[in-house]
């Protein structure tokens, strides 16, 4: 996480317990020929807003290190709803939309001070995962799970949360 571009972005520490924002400015070379921020770093963003929020959770390097456990991304929805060009500065709100015992349904709204509401919205589904022989599906320690349940929207602002195509959802048997 200590390459140029995690350099770029910047938390918004906040000591409520909620999930820092993150904050990214965006690099020259992340334009296209348009004068706008290039696709796929909306989803370099989002990669770089879940390191935060895993750091925020406690599964930081040292826990990584600790329990060989890391998320893995099993699917990632962008919504592009406005232009970003390159004088603007990048905020990155991140929502629990939904939490199981191993799983994190969140929402990244990104915003700007140019433009009202929403430029970009993604909703991704994470998993936490042993990296053993055989990667596998483990179950979050007590102490995060009782932290995503905290973070979770409820089912109302989960459902306003933003714009979505076909859902994302964790499905419970």
């Amino acid at each position: 996480m200590n390459d140029d571009a995690q350099d770029a972005g910047r938390r918004n520490d906040d000591s409520s317990g909620a999930i820092p924002r993150y904050r990214a400015t965006i690099e020259p070379s992340w334009i296209d020929y348009n004068g706008h921020l290039r696709d796929a770093f909306y989803g370099l963003i989002v990669s770089y807003a879940i390191d935060d929020v895993m750091d925020h959770l406690g599964l930081d390097a040292a826990y990584r290190a600790r329990t060989a456990c890391t998320l893995y991304t099993l699917e990632l929805h962008l919504h592009y709803l406005h232009e970003v060009k390159s004088t603007d500065e990048l905020d990155v709100e991140t929502s629990v939309l939904d939490a199981d015992h191993k799983r994190i349904h969140a929402g990244c709204r990104f915003t700007c001070p140019r433009v009202d509401g929403a430029v970009a919205t993604a909703d991704v589904m994470l998993m936490h995962v042993h990296q053993g022989e055989k990667v596998t599906s483990a179950a979050f320690p007590d102490e995060v799970d009782r932290a995503l349940q905290s973070l979770k929207l409820s089912p109302g602002a989960a459902a306003a949360w933003g714009p979505t195509s076909r859902k994302i959802e964790i499905k419970r048997r």
